[in-house]
């Protein structure tokens, strides 16, 4: 049996849904970003207990098919584009989501573009924006370095995509940095 959890964005969340699982007894095959796999079916009442309890933590058990399907779309980005590794420049992400998630890229796109209001694209780009923030608050590397690590053609690619969303140029945001991030399931 697998549920689909909405809202999962880091290892951290993992850990949280992994101590719930604990607090209710049920034991789990697999958690991962927006998934629990269990060995065996869960009751009505395991799973309305389940549900309570991950809600008071801000997750959410997913019943809904196109919600799944656009929750996987969303763990997909966030696990490439805030994982430590650099993102792959040469792959889209559109080709990943498909080779993920085996059902027509296009029904894909259409449905999260109808649920969230914005299309995966425009999802990517705020993803790496908050990426950029973070590491531009950390101070631990250059622009170019950043650009490099995320996917960007070059520096002027990054800071223009990142004054449209911002409205600050990198080393303006950089200057001030005062809670300007997002958390991730705010985005």
């Amino acid at each position: 049996m697998k549920l689909s959890i909405k809202n999962m964005v880091c290892q951290r969340c993992i850990m949280v849904v992994k101590q719930e699982l604990e607090k209710h007894n049920l034991t789990a095959e697999n958690v991962q970003l927006g998934e629990i796999t269990f060995i065996e079916e869960l009751s009505e009442e395991q799973i309305a207990l389940l549900k309570k309890g991950l809600s008071s933590h801000g997750f959410e058990v997913l019943d809904d098919r196109k919600a799944m399907i656009i929750e996987k779309v969303k763990n997909i980005i966030v696990t490439i584009i805030h994982s430590k590794d650099d993102v792959e420049v040469k792959r889209n992400f559109s080709d990943i989501i498909a080779q993920q998630i085996p059902i027509d890229y296009n029904y894909i796109s259409s449905i999260f573009s109808t649920t969230e209001g914005i299309t995966i694209e425009q999802f990517v780009i705020l993803q790496r924006i908050e990426r950029v923030k973070e590491l531009l608050v950390y101070n631990e590397l250059s622009l170019s370095e950043i650009a490099y690590k995320l996917g960007y053609s070059n520096v002027q690619h990054l800071s223009t995509q990142f004054k449209k969303i911002t409205g600050l140029t990198p080393s303006h945001f950089k200057s001030v940095k005062e809670n300007k991030r997002k958390s991730l399931d705010q985005l």
